[in-house]
């Protein structure tokens, strides 16, 4: 797993996403998806470079089923922002650096 995205599940979601206390952005992945493939070292890079505004974590849908049917996650990757624990932001699919970048702004 990344340094600096790591993986939330159904049991521990709650208490490090919810009850953050500064903007989380959750990954919603899994292992056979492609794009999720391809996003994934961008988030790597925002969560390292952007450490002390948000936090970015994983969820792998398939392993943790009740957050993703929780967040009506039909398509992956998403990207929820959550902050003081609702969602803020979503984001479906694979983008560019640049363009997450621009839809996360508010964030960073």
């Amino acid at each position: 797993m990344a340094a600096h995205t790591p993986a939330v599940t159904d049991t521990t979601f709650d208490e490090e996403v919810l009850r953050a206390d500064r903007p989380v952005i959750v990954d919603f992945w899994a292992e056979w998806c492609g794009p999720c493939r391809q996003v994934a070292p961008i988030l790597e890079e925002i969560a390292e470079q952007h450490a002390e505004k948000v936090r970015v974590v994983k969820l792998n849908v398939d392993e943790n089923p009740q957050v993703a049917a929780r967040y009506r996650i039909t398509s992956i990757p998403t990207m929820n922002v959550f902050v003081g624990g609702e969602v803020a932001k979503t984001i479906i699919g694979a983008k560019p650096k640049a363009l997450l970048l621009r839809d996360l702004a508010d964030f960073l």
